[in-house]
């Protein structure tokens, strides 16, 4: 029996670790114990908050999509004759990437520009019908009947060239389709079709050759919540353009495995409705990409800044203690006792978090030790981590 209370009192004055600091028992209030206003006030480390000025800003989750995308499909169906394009590579503009085979083509030109040159001998012919028949009319030799069949002949041969010349152009335009171009600059997919292969083309249903995405620069997609939607939608004339977007404010980016926020990007759209399902509107910024390193379909990390910089208190995670009614902190006041204040953590800042709320700049917080809120201490300063990674 003896035993046993022992045991119980033993557990009754063990420390309980929180955080980073340990919530110790009062050990002069525990059956038998003598002289406990007489011990030795418990040290612990403590550390003054670091105060710097930085905006205020949220975090999402954000993916990268290219500005253009494009499926390239043949405008005229033929056998491919050649790739000319290595597959993922970067390409240009106007590059020739699929070339079909153009000998059909190229005689359905040569005879479009044969029936040119015929349909113009014969308006040559026709117009000097008409210039022979003004003169025989006014001298009348023919009759009004017989000058009209000339003047239509000549309108009708007219005709005939105006449609030889449009013959002319399609099968141009044919013949340079042959050659299959990209139309945008960007990195190139797959090949999905290969030499001798026949393809169709000129319809909703041509057949697909490859893919072309956009490299630079890249549009990054995010979901903003409710507050955040609000600060930019209800801004006002002073926060939009004059043509009703939102000003390109600052968002920085991280991809996966990046530490702090190194890639600059630039707010330029936000959606025009809530969903009222999750709560959230669509947001886009702009990120430039000289390099080509990223791609599309990559998970960023994404700060959009909500506000101006101002002081800004930050701690180091482990001084955070958490109970069932949420994270605090000891803070050291004055007269060296300890007060347990609730705090709303923001952002991470490298090493350290953001407190929205619950501290003030220049107060101290216990980092590790025996501690309990309302107990006095021996306090053993030392430097808060002063690693603060926004640029």
């Amino acid at each position: 029996m003896k035993l046993r209370r022992a045991l119980v009192g033993a557990a009754l004055v063990a420390p309980m670790v929180v955080g980073g600091f340990v919530l110790a028992s009062d050990a002069s209030d525990a059956p038998g114990s003598a002289g406990g206003a007489q011990a030795a006030l418990p040290e612990v480390v403590v550390a003054e908050v670091v105060t710097r000025s930085l905006s205020e800003s949220a975090e999402f989750t954000g993916t990268l999509s290219a500005v253009q995308t494009v499926e390239l499909r043949p405008r005229v169906g033929g056998y491919i004759e050649s790739v000319r394009f290595a597959e993922g590579g970067l390409v240009k503009a106007g590059q020739v990437l699929f070339q079909l085979d153009a000998r059909t083509y190229e005689a359905a030109f040569a005879r479009a520009k044969a029936d040119l040159t015929q349909a113009e001998e014969r308006l040559a012919l026709a117009e000097t019908k008409y210039a022979r028949g003004e003169k025989l009319l006014s001298d009348k030799v023919i009759s009004e009947s017989d000058f009209d069949v000339l003047k239509a002949d000549r309108a009708e041969g007219r005709a005939r060239v105006e449609s030889a010349r449009a013959a002319v152009r399609a099968a141009e335009i044919d013949l340079h389709d042959t050659k299959v171009r990209a139309p945008i600059g960007g990195r190139v997919g797959q090949a999905l079709v290969t030499e001798g292969n026949l393809v169709s083309g000129g319809t909703a249903g041509a057949t697909l050759l490859t893919t072309i995405v956009s490299v630079d620069p890249f549009h990054v997609y995010f979901d903003v919540d409710e507050p955040t939607y609000l600060r930019f939608a209800s801004a006002g004339p002073t926060g939009r353009q004059a043509d009703g977007r939102v000003h390109p404010v600052p968002v920085r980016l991280a991809l996966l495995g990046e530490e702090g926020f190194p890639w600059e990007a630039k707010l330029d759209f936000l959606s025009n409705r809530v969903d009222p399902v999750t709560g959230t509107a669509r947001a886009r910024a702009v990120l430039s990409n000289p390099s080509g390193k990223l791609t599309a379909g990559l998970f960023a990390r994404v700060r959009l800044e909500t506000g101006a910089a101002r002081p800004t208190v930050l701690i180091d995670e482990t001084a955070v203690g958490t109970d069932q009614l949420g994270r605090y902190v000891l803070v050291m006041r004055p007269d060296a006792s300890l007060e347990q204040r609730r705090v709303e953590l923001g952002a991470a800042e490298g090493r350290l978090r953001v407190v929205r709320k619950g501290l003030a700049p220049g107060e101290r917080i216990v980092l590790k030790g025996l501690a309990r809120p309302g107990a006095k201490v021996t306090p053993k300063l030392v430097a808060m981590a002063q690693e603060v990674t926004r640029p």
